[in-house]
């Protein structure tokens, strides 16, 4: 999809009114050139104001309450490579968890991660036969005691999850405060995807998008 820039001047405020601090303070983290970029597509005669938006292409939108499935899916259409930061300081009942392995690790291709808040495993095989009470596997087991944990990948569990973005598409990090960000990740499996979180500084995050 082309986005082009209106035909008429566009005001950067550099604050919007009803706008929390939070979403201010991130955009602020990006150079005022960056900030509130009014789009046009042409063909839908259709305008929309990205949060921030790079020299890279970058589309980043700051989100700070829930979201309708249809808005969603209407921004991830109107933008071609789009990241999302949501606050997760508002999150009910979310936890991080434990350390995991690398998911992509060989080693665990044949095995699938179970849906629960302990760190288990079963067998591939297993869930492709429909075993009813399949021998489930912890990484004490011989097989998988060698297998290392990383420091960036991450279990979790949401008691009260804004199920919306589950559906997303484009990467989507979560804020909780502090000096680190969550990016939510899913493993493909045969029982369905396997939701998990992957560490990175924001120092780090920024840093990819004002170089």
């Amino acid at each position: 999809m082309e986005l082009t820039l209106p035909d008429i001047d566009v005001a950067i405020p550099a604050y919007y009114k009803g706008e929390t601090p939070w979403h201010s303070d991130w955009k602020k983290a990006f150079p005022v050139g960056f900030r509130e970029i009014t789009f046009l597509n042409k063909l839908q005669g259709e305008y929309h104001r990205a949060d921030v938006h790079t020299p890279c292409g970058t589309t980043i939108e700051f989100q700070n309450s829930p979201i309708s499935l249809t808005e969603l899916q209407s921004r991830e259409r109107f933008y071609p490579n789009l990241v999302w930061v949501i606050n997760g300081k508002k999150f009910k009942g979310f936890k991080i968890l434990k350390h995991l392995p690398d998911v992509d690790d060989a080693r665990l291709s044949m095995l699938e991660f179970c849906h629960k808040a302990n760190l288990t495993m079963v067998k591939k095989e297993d869930v492709i036969a429909n075993v009813q009470k399949p021998k489930v596997l912890t990484f004490h087991h011989p097989s998988l005691r060698d297998i290392p944990l990383t420091s960036y990948y991450y279990s979790f569990c949401w008691r009260f999850p804004h199920k919306v973005w589950y559906e997303a598409k484009c990467p989507l990090v979560i804020d909780l405060g502090g000096h680190f960000l969550y990016q939510l990740k899913q493993r493909e499996q045969l029982s369905g995807p396997f939701a998990y979180l992957h560490m990175i500084t924001r120092k780090s995050f920024i840093e990819r998008y004002v170089k």
